[in-house]
């Protein structure tokens, strides 16, 4: 480790350091090092091809001074040149391999250019040269943390840190690697500490935002957020997550939430306008469409159980398929996605720009965001128009705000067309039965005795994201439990300490004991479908209701208490159970939640019957029905294309 590594090292002087090992006697280092000196202050003017050429004349006056390499090295690196700062930084290291300045110049080029493995090793050496040299540890902790080693990288800040207590963007950096770790209450210490060094950063109030949110305070990460906005008006990602916040804000009307989102898209289109009017392939309707989904998450995610039965069942006949896949993370879900597309492409890091240009040189006909407003957006591409149509599906359930955006797949029970068209740029087509069709990652099979028959009371459950719990909502779980005596409540994957102390402070209040209340800790993704077996019925979230999650608990025979609200995300575990026929489980509004949960955890008989038929009535629905979906989604498409020929 990183501390061991420096423990072991004696520390030695910059002047001693930066010297080469032993310099011929030819050359001539005083002249040198007067160029040098002339040199430095116009590359700190900004001439730098001046100083280029100074250092130059240093170089030819003592070709083996390290200095003189080194400051080339760092004058053709400024302008780009990153051949001839390599060519000067291995000079350097040519003269004196230990060279710390060298060896950290040098990794720094490797690093921007990619080459980890070279960079990481550099850095070692600029580091057992000169132990405390805080910029060789910062460097070192990118370096780390983009091989995957976060945790080292977090060591490595600490120690820079520790020599620059001072320095903001170290404790920027630190605070996004502890977010990383999910160490929220380390992030949030780290980031409070840029604010206090520059109180109105617009990073670092964006990065506090998203740690609150990661808290699960969705009305307290808007705060920070909004300063990010009025910091830097231009960075319309901080928009972006502010409309998935507002999704969140129990009493915001929908019609200002739509009004946020056209303004939104109005800032983007102006910002990154169309700049493609012509495409390729003919007008034919009824010729093979190439289709481009792009996303961040094709791997281990809730997107890929509702794509990878699309993917699967694509008719290769009619359509060509294109997966631009913009995630760092990869596993066997991202191996069955990319051999299930006929085009891969790893749009990583590409730009907005970059990635335009390279679904517009693809041909593609329909292209297809996955993401909405939710995080690692591509939504700047769209706003160029790569394609002749554009939609949105499954990522994000409301409009993104974008008029280039041409449709938004939904199904007529998260979208009433009376209701839900009017607060959409899109133009909404809604799938025969519902725009989602399930099937699980793993195999679990159901415990067929109901926790209440072994147990001797009811256990509620919740498995939603932490955001989506919002006071008003855990206040009711608490009128709940209040009014289902003996009942307990059992709240899955909430890493915040804090919002566990929030939730057991509302139910103390409302007089439930602590042992009523337990909170399970986050399990591995194929351990997690276990929970369900202790629980008799789920309580969903609102305005932000469960999605992936409804349909978890209920292939896991675990009925849903949901309620029915203005947008489509508070609609959406309502869809699902109106799809199997469960009506008398959703409440026509939040005002009725309360009542349903405690009729619904009263009616034992029920709970018990369906623990042991839901799977089966599941099975037997549309929400699994695969060639169902896969034809619905390909009939919109060709619908969307005829609709563009004409």
């Amino acid at each position: 480790m990183l501390k061991n590594l420096l423990n072991r090292i004696l520390p030695t002087s910059p002047s001693k350091a930066a010297a080469p090992a032993r310099a011929p006697a030819a050359d001539d280092i005083a002249a040198a090092d007067a160029l040098i000196a002339v040199g430095n202050h116009q590359e700190d003017g900004g001439y730098l091809e001046q100083a280029e050429a100074i250092y130059r004349s240093a170089v030819g006056k003592a070709p083996r001074h390290a200095r003189a390499h080194l400051n080339l090295g760092i004058v053709l690196a400024a302008q780009g040149d990153t051949d001839g700062a390599a060519n000067a930084y291995e000079t350097v290291l040519s003269i004196d391999p230990q060279h710390p300045f060298g060896n950290y110049n040098f990794a720094r080029l490797l690093f921007l250019g990619g080459d980890l493995a070279r960079a990481e090793a550099l850095t070692h050496d600029a580091l057992r040269a000169k132990p405390d040299f805080a910029q060789a540890l910062i460097l070192h902790s990118n370096v780390l943390d983009a091989l995957g080693k976060t945790a080292l990288a977090v060591d490595a800040m600490e120690a820079a840190l520790r020599l620059q207590p001072d320095n903001a963007g170290a404790w920027l950096n630190q605070a996004a690697l502890l977010v990383k770790l999910r160490r929220f209450d380390n992030s949030e210490v780290a980031v409070k500490r840029v604010l206090d060094l520059e109180p109105r950063k617009p990073v670092a109030l964006a990065l506090l935002s998203r740690v609150f949110s990661e808290h699960g305070f969705a009305t307290q990460a808007i705060e920070p957020m909004r300063a990010a906005i009025d910091g830097d008006p231009a960075t319309l990602a901080y928009r972006s997550s502010e409309l998935l916040l507002l999704n969140c804000e129990e009493g915001f009307p929908a019609s200002d939430l739509f009004r946020r989102h056209v303004e939104f898209g109005v800032r983007l289109e102006q910002a990154v306008p169309a700049r493609f009017d012509q495409f390729q392939g003919s007008q034919d309707p009824q010729r093979r469409l190439r289709i481009g989904y792009v996303s961040a998450d094709f791997c281990i995610h809730p997107l890929t159980i509702f794509l990878l039965p699309v993917l699967e069942r694509h008719d290769r006949a009619g359509f060509e398929i294109f997966c631009y896949s913009s995630g760092s993370t990869s596993d066997h879900v991202t191996e069955r996605v990319l051999g299930l597309c006929d085009h891969w492409i790893a749009a990583k890091t590409m730009s907005d720009s970059q990635l335009a240009d390279a679904i517009h040189a693809d041909g593609i006909d329909i292209l297809v965001d996955l993401a909405g407003h939710t995080k690692d957006s591509r939504l700047a591409v769209f706003s160029q128009r790569p394609a002749p149509v554009q939609a949105t599906w499954l990522g994000y359930l409301n409009t993104t705000g974008l008029t280039c955006m041409d449709y938004r797949l939904c199904d007529r029970r998260t979208d009433p067309p009376e209701s839900s068209q009017p607060l959409h740029t899109e133009k909404l087509i809604a799938f025969s039965e519902s725009q989602w069709c399930y099937r699980p990652f793993f195999d679990t099979e159901v415990a067929q005795v109901a926790p209440l028959e072994r147990n001797g009371h009811v256990t509620f459950g919740s498995f939603n994201a932490a955001l989506k719990i919002s006071p008003a909502m855990y206040r009711r779980w608490a009128q709940v439990l209040s009014r289902v005596p003996t009942s307990r409540l059992m709240i899955a994957d909430l890493k915040s300490e804090r919002k566990r102390a929030a939730i057991r402070l509302e139910m103390t209040s409302a007089g439930i004991s602590d042992d009523r209340i337990e909170f399970v800790p986050r399990v591995d993704v194929d351990k997690y479908l276990e929970l369900f077996n202790a629980v008799d019925l789920s309580l969903d979230t609102f305005p932000y209701g469960g999605g992936t999650t409804t349909f978890d608990s209920l292939w896991m025979g675990v009925p849903v208490v949901t309620a029915l609200g203005e947008t489509p995300v508070s609609r959406s575990a309502g869809s699902i159970l109106t799809a199997l026929d469960l009506d008398d489980w959703v409440a026509p509004g939040v005002q009725d939640y309360v009542e349903v949960a405690v009729a619904r955890a009263s009616d034992h008989q029920a709970i018990v019957s369906l623990r042991r038929s839901l799977r089966q009535r599941m099975k037997d629905s549309p929400l699994t029905d695969e060639a169902r979906y896969v034809k619905d989604l390909e009939t919109a498409y060709r619908d969307m294309w005829i609709a563009h020929c004409k």
